[in-house]
């Protein structure tokens, strides 16, 4: 996991390893972990999974995959 911004912040670190099997399972335990307001910035933010935007919650997750929350950023 690699946080940015707004989810560095909530999360109170910029990197940390988690095991899930899919998006789904990532949020949950992520927001079990770091509690709601990581729940809230993650269920704005874009999820990319080795680069890729993952948008669909079901998204598997294999080992050794890399993904990064980018909340929404102001400005352009």
């Amino acid at each position: 996991m690699r946080y940015f911004a707004g989810a560095k912040a909530a999360a109170g670190r910029g990197e940390e390893q988690v095991s899930a099997a899919d998006v789904a399972e990532l949020k949950s335990v992520l927001e079990g972990r770091h509690g709601p307001v990581l729940g809230k910035v993650l269920s704005a933010s874009t999820l990319l999974v080795d680069g890729l935007a993952a948008r669909d919650p079901g998204t598997v997750l294999p080992a050794g995959v890399v993904v990064e929350v980018l909340p929404p950023f102001a400005g352009g």
